[in-house]
């Protein structure tokens, strides 16, 4: 008679098998060094959004400045020009405006956003305010709309908006506009050279009282902190486990 001795597995105290916990607390070894990585890298963008913010507060009160040239805009970035303070000196071409869906503080309507034809032949477009939802056809803002001549527009350099708004894409077929998206509008108005931001006009009234401009929301969203303190949690969490794992296992 043959007999067979297999060689038992080892268990710990409760009976689940050692190497089973012991992959069990190098899995956890793991998501602690993520969890502290994560946190970490929150953090980075913690003060990343700070600076960030002090920059453009930093922008906002400065003396305004002519906005990039055509030679500039290649390297024109929202990380270095949003919210720069801008003076540009033109004419604007009011046959060419388009409207864009807006929500505001004055309630829902659409910003006006009109192409202006400056010195060196380039173009660009100025979100010139706000319009209530009544007055979207031309004849009922005209008296506002129309500035004639040279005109110099003081605001807020923007970076623009492709695409649309979420889940509705811009119809320049149609004229719908639910972006401030430059170039769709450039090509959809057939304008020349044009810049590849808008300028938020300040809140110099127009002529009637409409467009409202100055609207303008300067506003960050920042949660890195709580995101940082949530992922190093979970790394203390995940280290107080494997610290109590291997103590069983020895």
């Amino acid at each position: 008679m043959t007999v067979t001795t297999e060689h038992p597995v080892t268990a710990d105290a409760t009976g689940h098998p050692r190497r089973a916990r012991l992959a069990f607390v190098s899995a956890m070894l793991i998501l602690t060094a993520v969890f502290i990585g994560l946190g970490t890298w929150q953090v980075q963008r913690l003060f990343w959004k700070l600076a960030l913010i002090a920059r453009v507060e930093a922008r906002i009160h400065t003396d305004p400045v002519p906005p990039p040239a055509p030679a500039q805009w290649g390297t024109v970035s929202t990380e270095k020009d949003e919210y720069r303070r801008v003076a540009a000196t033109g004419t604007f071409e009011h046959h060419k405006s388009v409207l864009v869906q807006a929500v505001t503080e004055r309630g829902g309507g659409f910003w006006l956003l009109t192409p202006l034809h400056l010195s060196d032949s380039s173009t660009v477009l100025v979100n010139r305010g706000f319009l209530p939802a009544d007055r979207r056809d031309p004849a009922a803002r005209a008296a506002g709309e129309i500035v004639a001549g040279p005109v110099t527009v003081t605001g807020l350099l923007r970076i623009s908006e492709p695409g649309g708004a979420f889940l509705r894409s811009n119809d320049p077929a149609n004229e719908r506009w639910y972006s401030r998206d430059v170039a769709a509008i450039a090509r959809a108005k057939g304008l020349g050279s044009v810049a590849p931001y808008f300028i938020d006009a300040d809140a110099t009234p127009n002529p009637g009282g409409l467009p409202v401009g100055g609207l303008t929301v300067i506003r960050f969203r920042n949660s890195h902190l709580v995101y940082a303190l949530t992922w190093y949690g979970l790394a203390v969490m995940a280290a107080a486990a494997t610290i109590t794992l291997r103590r069983r296992l020895i």
